[in-house]
């Protein structure tokens, strides 16, 4: 008998340890979240949200926008949610870290104490390794807001046609990207629609007999908006690191969307794209 009470000892202490072992997370410590079926429940994320688990069938989710998360009950699912209290345990990965709670389902009586929209805090959140993609989409934001705030006399590259301009302020790097600081002006009484604003490698001489080649870069992030602008506008582009050879240029090209419509096109040369600042 003594034997047999020394043998559970043992198995409860080797599970404790294993509970209190740095880095592990129990159920116990994970947050609880008040939900009902009649409202959705939204986690807002400081960054793009990459993945998203629900341990439960008797819950649907959706990403309305990039850091939006929204929860809700399956209507024929509330009974048994009612019947059981907890919902489900909600898994959220971010960019940069991961972060989990449990949802508890409501009776009628206490729906007023349901959660409707949660904040993912630093302290929700455990870190994850993120060599891989270099640099978070917070991360890009803050450091495009401080952009904004350099102020210099000198651009980089300057064009105009149609009473309309196109400057590149400043270009920097940024981990493994390329930061184009650009300004668009409008001088006339026209508001400028934007069409498109396209970011190509393209061949510095073009012969007939020889094919173009066009290679479009996309933004990985733009900090605002570019629809319209009637007088003066600034916005921030991050690029992924490109490198191109000596015959080619980088080209920016501004598009209204009138079919006679305004266009501008601005290029760089590789040259430009090497005096980059380190930012």
């Amino acid at each position: 008998m003594k034997r047999i009470l020394i043998l559970v000892q043992l198995l409860l202490c080797s599970v404790n340890l294993f509970a209190q072992q740095p880095g592990n997370l129990t159920l116990s410590e994970i947050p609880v979240l008040g939900i009902s079926g009649s409202v959705s429940l939204h986690f807002i994320s400081p960054e793009k949200i990459s993945y998203v688990d629900l341990s439960s069938s008797a819950l649907i989710g959706d990403i309305p926008e990039k850091n939006i998360l929204r929860v809700k009950a399956v209507a024929d699912s509330i009974s048994s949610l009612l019947a059981r209290g907890e919902a489900a345990l909600v898994t959220i990965v971010g960019e940069t870290f991961i972060a989990q709670y449990r949802l508890s389902f409501l009776p009628a009586e206490k729906q007023h104490l349901a959660t409707t929209q949660v904040e993912i805090l630093p302290q929700h959140m455990k870190p994850l390794d993120n060599s891989a993609i270099g640099i978070s989409t917070a991360e890009m934001r803050a450091n495009a807001l401080s952009i904004l705030k350099i102020r210099s006399k000198k651009v980089v590259k300057h064009s105009s046609g149609f009473g309309v301009s196109l400057t590149v302020n400043h270009i920097f790097t940024l981990a493994d990207c390329i930061v184009l600081d650009l300004s668009f002006k409008n001088a006339t009484n026209l508001d400028f629609n934007v069409d498109e604003l396209r970011f190509k490698l393209e061949d510095r001489k073009i012969n007939k007999s020889t094919n173009v080649q066009s290679i479009e870069l996309k933004p990985v992030f733009h900090l605002y908006p570019f629809e319209q602008f009637k007088s003066v506008y600034r916005n921030i582009y991050i690029l992924k690191k490109a490198t191109f050879p000596g015959d080619k240029v980088f080209n920016i090209e501004l598009s209204e969307k009138q079919v006679s419509g305004r266009n501008l096109k601005l290029s760089l040369r590789y040259s430009d794209i090497l005096k980059a600042d380190t930012f």
